[in-house]
């Protein structure tokens, strides 16, 4: 709980991420590292994705097939097909990419108390790279909190 004499403070942060490509990189432990360096014991973690072509999630971080089976559904939902589509500019898995990232996430907000993230046992936070080519992406952290 946060003393509501303390003073809020906030701190910011883009971290870059160079993803291999469409898939999961995990950035659960950039984060952490974020919030323990913040010197904050409790507040609210945003976590923004400043791209319409990749997102973000929470996600289970212990069985990989989670994630294969969420990328054969995303698959499915959303094929890499050019017929299906108008917007085709960017190549085949631009289109795509947007809807992916369309009923997917952007942004998080987890809660951070006793210097660390609130995250479940299980829980990783994971950016999800929708298109087929590696990419550097910007993930902006922002903390506010005491």
């Amino acid at each position: 709980m946060v003393d509501a004499t303390a003073a809020l403070r906030q701190v910011r942060i883009v971290l870059t991420v160079r993803t291999p490509g469409r898939g999961f990189t995990e950035i659960t432990r950039d984060i952490e590292g974020f919030v323990h360096g913040s010197g904050m014991s409790a507040g609210l973690l945003t976590v923004f994705l400043r791209h319409t072509s990749a997102s973000l999630l929470i996600q289970e971080n212990a069985d990989p097939d989670v994630r294969r089976d969420l990328e054969t559904f995303l698959a499915k939902l959303a094929p890499d097909d050019p017929r299906l589509y108008l917007h085709g500019a960017e190549g085949p898995d631009d289109m795509p990419a947007h809807i992916r990232s369309a009923v997917t996430q952007t942004s998080l907000s987890i809660p951070v108390a006793g210097g660390r993230t609130v995250l479940g046992t299980w829980q990783g936070v994971y950016l999800l790279e929708h298109r087929t080519a590696p990419h550097r992406r910007e993930v902006v952290l922002h903390l506010i909190g005491a």
